[in-house]
């Protein structure tokens, strides 16, 4: 017979209830003695005795091997033991809560909360990046710090680097940038200044060059001060939470301006997560700074994480036991996001913890890395009542940001988009307490975006009410416009916003705060009361209708006949007069330039359209013969100083461009033996490189551009060469032209090229080639056989082919890089003969748009060197130029017109103020690229006035106006 065991302590304590509970299942397994309890459990008699002795909680491995030695479900007592070691842990809060603040707050390790400047002294494993940070701060003005979410972005900003740079003297102004990212901007700075915030926030909007009047006045505000570092924390939040278009764009221009080559009193820092990098380039001039400012936060490896787990605690006293740390380490080194989970494990070991011993059983006790987390929010939501359960749901779901193709973030809000209901204030100081979310002043936000992965219960919730979170988040931002104008009825939801957020008025469970469905109900009421108003004037205006028709139908049906037949009428004389007159003005740009620009002026002005604009444009262009044949070849030089222009005469001329709009020929390059096809310009210095159907390739010193001098000519071994393109560090030559071919060039010296490897994908005659602006890639385009063909040039000696479609329907004429983005541009024929494609993915490039307009097959397409503009000249006599700033949406700037012939290429000087147009009747134009200034100052290039005869040939009975 067993011993009978001792009685249980008094009382009715969550030990004593599982102790109990213990016994119970030991007597309906036939009361076993603990000796054969042992013996299955392998654990001693005296262990087993102790779990079922009430006095405290055995282990959750005791507790399984007991369980299982009396053939209890190993499921069910496991759910009984983390219930009954999550009311321990509250137990101990409650204690807790009567002790001083200090004693309360006093665990080295944040939980899910970030390491702030405050915390610094518990803040370890990062000392690398926090000195890499600081050695790129003093060499560049502006860096960004990319890392996954949860990767510790947030505490090495304020944590390592804050610290550090203000013991070194430096004013540091940290901020996240929220729905208002230029007011949170002026208020940060007006703490640093004598001003107000919103005068500050008038300076940076009237001009963003004033932020640096501000800084230089923080920097000279007082002795010893250094520069101003502006950490810019969760810069992801620019395009999570602020809806303005424009706001974005002005606050990433401040930045940049702060951040500028001749800014001398501040440098700026951004924190971003990893996956907002495609955000942040689709700003240009950011894209082009981020390039070479980038710092990536990666995961720590095993050293780091040592003593981040180990010297926080150290700094207090205590220390962690190996089992744990190997534990800790194994589960968190590789994993980057796994973080703030780490920390929060260790939180609640902490508060579980022996002495001054952090254990694994009391990591255990706590769920462990993978559970502590949820079992931290589920213990604080099973606490709650079911009317509070209601209104957490609605508050954490207020607190998620719902991403837009990217992963869900966190959202700050006010404390005025809370229901001010006890039940809500008593959630936030719970949820708060738990450190689940962050209660700063009057704005509170999730601790950590770690919630919003690891909770299940949030993400079931999320995935419920997703579309109405859109909704509701589209209202509350409403609903705060219209309080902020004092309910000003013109803000009030109407039309397809109105219907969006109508299912909401009838919800239950929406979750809308009292000013929420105060405005909501006062959009519907408005609404009502808009289409009662409409119906009583409808049928005032009826009544009314009905009354005068009888005595107004005739006078009324005749005089709306003649005004409208009037009007008809003097429309459509306009518009005839000025079509006529433009394409009599183009007609007459090539014999009388000046009166050609009158007329078309005088036409712009009659009847402002497409049309006449471009035939304006078209006749102020300056027109030159720059051959007596056929032109085949156009190029720049890199200062933009030399044209170069190449053709059937077996001659390459050079211009004087200092003045674009009268050229001067300054020499005539000799000694090719048949036609001269292609030209190229080196990007950095005055060398020339020429090629055509003789079959050579020359270069020429244009240093003295009337007096260049041949520095070297070779055999491509091909028939006729028909493209040429220096890589964009000048190294590298390509030559392409008959038979497919491809050769890649050493042009180190210029004096002795060396023959490189030799491209075989063409199955006809290569018609252009061009590098991508790092010189990474290179694209050919076959003329015969429709492809365009990508290889990957890192290696200039070992190229390998990346990727190789079908650009176009019958041939494929020419490809061009934009500068600034990895979009490639390609022509030849086909519907529509120019595309644009997205090439960062090398191995399968995406066609972005097709652009509409040339009636022919282009041969030429150049992107302006800002990237914005794209032009191509066309068989159909005409060269178009596109704004591609977004190049899905390409808008059409103009169509030059009043050629000849087909029009061979065009090139943009190398400040993108001019293009310069080549014809194949051997005559060259220039022409300003800021067309809206040109349209507006036509007259400075026009001639003589209009006499009052020309005017009637050209304009008929119109009255006679000077168009200058």
């Amino acid at each position: 017979m067993p011993r009978r065991e001792s009685p249980l302590p008094e009382g009715d304590g969550p030990v004593v209830r599982f102790a109990a509970e213990l016994r119970a299942l030991r007597q309906a397994a036939g009361s076993p003695s603990y000796r054969d309890l042992a013996a299955r459990a392998h654990y001693s008699v005296a262990t087993l005795s102790s779990a079922a002795g009430g006095r405290k909680l055995p282990s959750l491995e005791v507790t399984r091997g007991y369980v299982s030695a009396c053939g209890g479900d190993l499921e069910r007592w496991e759910a009984l033991w983390h219930r009954t070691a999550a009311g321990l842990s509250a137990e101990g809060k409650a204690a807790d809560a009567t002790a001083p603040a200090a004693a309360r707050d006093d665990s080295p390790y944040p939980g899910l909360a970030s390491f702030g400047s405050r915390h610094s002294r518990f803040f370890f494993g990062r000392e690398r990046v926090v000195e890499q940070l600081r050695g790129r701060l003093t060499d560049q003005r502006f860096i960004a710090l990319f890392g996954a979410s949860g990767a510790g972005k947030s505490s090495v900003l304020h944590a390592g680097l804050s610290p550090r740079l203000r013991s070194e003297g430096q004013v540091v102004v940290t901020l996240t940038p929220g729905a208002r990212p230029l007011e949170e901007l002026a208020v940060r700075l007006a703490d640093h200044v004598a001003t107000t915030p919103g005068h500050l926030l008038e300076e940076m909007r009237a001009d963003p060059a004033n932020l640096r009047l501000v800084l230089r006045q923080i920097v000279t505000g007082g002795p010893g001060r250094g520069e101003v570092v502006l950490i810019i924390d969760q810069f992801e939040e620019l395009f999570t939470l602020c809806r303005s278009d424009e706001e974005r764009d002005h606050f990433i221009d401040v930045l940049l301006l702060a951040a500028g080559a001749d800014s001398r009193t501040s440098r700026v820092v951004l924190g971003v997560r990893a996956d907002f990098y495609a955000h942040c380039i689709e700003h240009a001039d950011l894209a082009r700074t981020i390039d070479d400012a980038m710092v990536t936060l990666g995961p720590m490896n095993s050293e780091e994480l040592h003593r981040a787990i180990c010297r926080p605690a150290d700094a207090v006293g205590c220390r962690v036991e190996g089992r744990l740390l190997a534990y800790l380490i194994a589960q968190a080194q590789g994993n980057a996001g796994m973080l703030p989970l780490l920390s929060h494990a260790l939180l609640e070991t902490w508060r579980h913890r022996r002495g001054t011993l952090l254990t694994m059983d009391a990591c255990r006790t706590a769920g462990s890395i993978e559970h502590a987390l949820a079992h931290t929010a589920e213990r604080f939501y099973e606490a709650l009542s079911a009317r509070q359960k209601k209104a957490a749901r609605h508050l954490f779901l207020r607190l998620v940001a719902v991403g837009e193709g990217v992963e869900d973030t966190k959202r700050r809000i006010g404390r005025c988009e809370l229901s001010p209901d006890s039940d809500t204030t008593a959630i936030v100081d719970r949820a708060a307490a738990e450190r689940l979310i962050t209660v700063d002043g009057q704005h509170l936000e999730l601790t950590h975006e770690a919630l919003i992965r690891w909770w299940p219960r949030l993400g079931g919730w999320l995935a419920e009410d997703r579309e109405v979170l859109r909704a509701r988040r589209h209202l509350t931002e409403a609903a705060t416009t219209w309080a902020h104008l004092e309910r000003d009825p013109g803000a009030l939801l109407r039309g397809a916003r109105l219907e969006a957020a109508r299912p909401l008025a009838g919800a239950k469970e929406a979750g809308l705060t009292t000013d929420e469905r105060a405005f909501l109900e006062a959009s519907l009421a408005a609404e009502s009361s808009e289409l009662a108003a409409a119906a009583r004037r409808r049928l005032r205006r009826r009544l009314v209708i009905a009354a005068s028709a009888v005595l107004l139908v005739v006078s009324m049906t005749t005089s709306l006949l003649a005004v409208q037949a009037d009007r008809e009428v003097t429309a459509q004389r306009d518009e005839a007069v000025a079509y006529n007159a433009s394409t009599a003005a183009i007609g007459l740009s090539r014999r009388s330039p000046g009166l050609a620009a009158q007329i078309a002026l005088a036409a712009y002005r009659l009847r402002p359209g497409r049309y006449s604009r471009d035939a304006l444009l078209s006749t102020l262009m300056s027109t030159w013969t720059a051959h007596r044949a056929e032109t085949f070849a156009v190029d720049v030089s890199h200062d933009g100083a030399v044209l170069a222009t190449g053709g059937r005469d077996r001659t390459v001329r050079l211009w004087d461009m200092r003045a674009p709009r009268e050229p001067r020929e300054t020499a005539v390059l000799t000694g090719h033996k048949d036609v001269v096809y292609a030209l190229a310009m080196h990007p950095s210095r005055p060398v020339l490189a020429s090629a055509g159907a003789d079959g050579t390739l020359a270069l020429w010193d244009i240093a003295d551009p009337r007096r260049p001098r041949r520095l070297s000519t070779l055999r491509t071994r091909m028939k006729t060469v028909r493209a040429l393109a220096f890589s964009p560090d000048g190294q590298t030559l390509v030559s392409a032209g008959s038979d497919g071919d491809v050769v890649l060039w050493n042009t180190r010296s210029v004096r002795k090229p060396v023959r490189g490897v030799s491209l075989r994908g063409h199955r006809d005659e290569v018609r252009s080639v061009a590098f991508s602006p790092d010189g990474r890639l290179l694209a050919t385009a076959g003329g015969g056989d429709e492809r365009v063909i990508l290889w990957d040039t890192t290696s200039p000696e070992h190229p390998v082919e990346r990727a190789d479609w079908q650009a176009h329907a019958t041939t494929a004429l020419s490809v061009a890089f934009n500068p600034r983005t990895s979009v490639l541009a390609t022509a030849g024929g086909g519907d529509r003969p120019v595309k644009l494609w997205r090439v960062s993915r090398t191995h399968r490039p995406v066609m972005l748009a097709a652009l509409e307009g040339p009636t022919d097959v282009v041969g030429n397409v150049e992107f302006s060197p800002d990237g914005r503009m794209l032009g191509a000249s066309s068989d159909d006599r005409t060269a178009r130029i596109w704004r591609v700033s977004s190049p899905r949406r390409p808008r059409k700037l103009t169509v030059l017109v009043g050629f000849t012939t087909a029009v061979l290429g065009l090139r943009f000087s190398p400040d993108g103020r001019e293009v310069v147009i080549g014809v194949f009747d051997g005559s060259a134009h220039t022409l300003p690229t800021d067309f809206g200034r040109l349209v507006t100052h036509a007259c400075a290039y026009a001639g003589h006035p209009v006499t009052h005869d020309q005017w009637r040939q050209y304009l008929g009975a119109l009255p006679y106006r000077r168009p200058c």
